[in-house]
């Protein structure tokens, strides 16, 4: 199936963009750890302001980007996005670069994404037909996933060549992803709603609570992003203190980490079309966070090569559930209801992240002066890790049932019709 100019100009920006979004997270935790010398404590607490938003902002913003001509908002939230990382480097030679000043950087980054994010949903629902969006996430995923084959490898020689100024190549990829959306043909016109605001948003939360398949989604995506971005955000910590490795293997690590979620996006269209997009779900997570336990074996083998196996599988199974539990949502919400549902959904799956990056960050820091460094970060990685492991997927295991009775339910009078001419024959 064909998704057409429109997607593919859409897909080609963010393709760029992703790659510089990963030089960003790449280089940002290594600054400061490297040369600002930020604590665990430091480190969590702008792992929260990369969440932030989330919580604060996503309902405001889904009622206002229902509002909103689509395309124009995707485009200024990318030239904003531009300015506040080139806002980064230009500090570091003003000599005026500080943990603060990276926070708020930060805050505000993720605030334009937030706009963004829920905007581009939109754009999938409204330039994509039902039946080619499976395909879609998963062309997406697979620029998500390839970005971070390449983007940690580029970040770590970039890092090493030019230091703070290898961010401006991150700018340089929103004008990229502003300039290919610019070229779309106009979608996504300004709509007035009779509805108040307060009342689209209550009907936002009101789609992700009472349909029983949406309700699960979120209760399975919650619980996993209690645990998971502790994980994640302790692992530059875990990498270079508690192994000492160098921002070279570190990047190497990442990359070759990234391969398992790009076969993973290869494997995940084939198999939500063998057992369904709703069966792969609870397996996903579940095995997602099993496997993250993987880090218990350094030092016992060489750091890089525990960090990059773990993560490539923890990886692979992500992205199962990033394009099963897209489709799933999206075959359950109006094509006009897209950016509220979505809003609401990150607002409560997402809105607990800051909470949980920060809670990591204070962890390693209690656990330091007991343990050392390396046991501390093993320590609070685990415990995030097993938090998906044993909860998250208990919910969604009874989602694939509710979407297979609501399909028969749909086609309860076609198919006795059938029977019945096959009786007659």
């Amino acid at each position: 199936m064909t998704l057409g100019r429109q997607f593919n100009l859409l897909w080609a920006g963010q393709t760029v963009s992703n790659v510089g979004d990963k030089i960003t997270l790449f280089v940002v935790p290594t600054v400061m750890i490297l040369l600002l010398h930020a604590s665990a404590f430091q480190v969590g607490l702008v792992g929260m302001a990369q969440y932030l938003a989330i919580p604060l902002l996503s309902l405001v913003a889904g009622m206002l980007v229902d509002r909103w001509n689509l395309r124009a908002t995707l485009v200024a939230c990318d030239l904003i996005r531009l300015i506040v990382v080139l806002s980064l480097p230009v500090a570091y030679w003003l000599d005026v670069l500080s943990i603060p000043l990276v926070f708020a950087a930060v805050a505000v980054l993720n605030a334009t994404s937030v706009f963004f994010n829920i905007g581009y949903t939109a754009t999938i629902a409204s330039i994509v037909p039902g039946d080619g969006r499976v395909k879609a996430y998963a062309n997406l995923e697979t620029s998500r996933t390839a970005s971070e084959v390449v983007g940690p490898a580029i970040a770590g020689v970039l890092y090493q060549l030019l230091g703070v100024a290898s961010l401006v190549i991150d700018a340089a990829t929103y004008l990229v992803s502003a300039g290919a959306i610019r070229t779309m043909q106009p979608y996504g016109s300004a709509v007035e709603r009779k509805e108040s605001m307060w009342t689209r948003l209550k009907q936002g939360v009101r789609l992700n609570w009472h349909d029983p398949v949406l309700r699960r989604t979120v209760q399975g995506t919650l619980l996993a992003n209690i645990g998971g971005p502790i994980y994640v955000t302790v692992m530059p910590m875990f990498a270079y203190r508690g192994l000492g490795l160098s921002v070279g293997a570190m990047g190497a690590a990442m990359s070759v980490a990234a391969v398992g979620a790009v076969v993973g996006t290869f494997f995940a269209q084939r198999i939500s079309r063998r057992i369904g997009a709703a069966r792969v779900m609870p397996w996903s997570i579940f095995l997602h966070s099993l496997v993250g336990l993987g880090i218990l074996a350094a030092p016992l083998l060489p750091g890089a090569i525990v960090i990059g196996a773990t993560l490539a599988a923890y990886g692979f199974f992500m992205v199962w559930y990033n394009v099963s539990t897209a489709a799933v949502r999206q075959a359950r919400v109006p094509v006009s209801d897209q950016a509220v549902s979505h809003a609401a959904f990150r607002t409560i799956t997402w809105g607990i992240i800051p909470v949980s990056v920060f809670v990591g960050g204070v962890l390693v820091d209690l656990l330091d002066d007991g343990f050392g460094i390396l046991a501390a970060t093993k320590i609070t990685m685990v415990f995030g890790t097993l938090i998906g492991t044993f909860f998250a997927a208990v919910p969604l295991w009874a989602v694939h049932r509710l979407v297979t009775a609501a399909a028969a339910a749909d086609t309860d009078e076609p198919t006795v019709g059938v029977q019945e001419k096959v009786k007659a024959a």
